[in-house]
């Protein structure tokens, strides 16, 4: 029998890095070719310590391809994350593919990046069928949401496992050193972190984290696993990407530790 607490149980959680390689990809789609190589950068990011590779497989191809996640689910030994905007396109095409997890996100074309969570309340008879039909095939579910306890709520109703928290908001406050903004926008994580956690998600986190920014979120007990890509493929151009990923590792484990030590929290 597991005789330790909820409160202990998740405090004893090691955090995983995701690491999105997505970017690579973009970088090789401006000059044309196979360079550089975005399933050569998940090997990298494994060696350097990734628990789980993460590209997003957009409805323009803008940076991964479909041929980038063929190889991606073929060679990685480390579970493969399959971001995509929840349409029928993008299911078949993970059912197909059978990655370890999809994550559904919102996506439109005219975004440079994912502006915000996915509109689960609003999309839910939509969604439902789709997290049944992915999990069905045991593929874990994941929806890239805001930290909202009617969100949280909703998640949880609609059967997904996983929530993957949005962290965009607190990171624009947060480097912009809009000190009491960024603080209620992590307040909002934290809340949305535990509530999540009562319901019985896995609660991760992502979009915009970089070495600073990533310290108080990774004290959150209730997150075990962060998805982190732009700002470590823009890192690894001063200091090579195996280096850059072992660096946020190190960062986000120093914090879950810090958090842990006694006397904290």
């Amino acid at each position: 029998m597991d005789l330790a607490t909820p409160t202990a149980r998740t405090r004893a959680t090691t955090p995983r890095l995701g690491v999105n390689i997505d970017h690579v990809a973009t970088v090789r789609n401006a000059r044309g070719g196979a360079a550089p190589d975005p399933v050569r950068a998940a090997h990298l990011a494994v060696a350097a310590g990734a628990d789980g590779i993460t590209a997003h497989l957009r409805e323009d191809r803008r940076h991964i391809r479909d041929g980038d996640i063929a190889r991606l689910k073929q060679e990685l030994m480390v579970p493969l994350n399959f971001e995509a905007g929840a349409t029928r396109e993008m299911v078949d095409i993970a059912l197909k593919v059978q990655p370890h997890a999809v994550c559904l996100v919102p996506e439109r074309r005219e975004e440079r990046t994912t502006e915000g969570g996915l509109d689960i309340i609003g999309r839910r008879d939509e969604l439902k069928p789709m997290i049944g039909e992915l999990s069905a095939a045991g593929i874990r579910v994941s929806l890239f949401v805001e930290a909202d306890p009617a969100v949280m709520r909703m998640a949880a109703e609609l059967g997904a496992p996983v929530v993957e928290l949005h962290t965009g908001a607190y990171c624009d406050r947060h480097d912009g050193r809009a000190v009491e903004a960024a603080r209620a926008e992590l307040r909002r994580i934290e809340m949305a972190a535990a509530l999540g956690r009562d319901l019985g998600l896995e609660i991760h986190a992502g979009h915009g984290l970089n070495f600073e920014s990533v310290v108080p979120v990774a004290r959150i007990p209730e997150i075990v696993e962060f998805n982190i890509g732009h700002f470590l493929v823009g890192e690894a151009i001063f200091t090579g990407l195996e280096a850059a990923v072992a660096r946020m590792r190190a960062v986000i484990l120093a914090a879950r530790a810090e958090q842990g030590a006694p006397g904290a929290g």
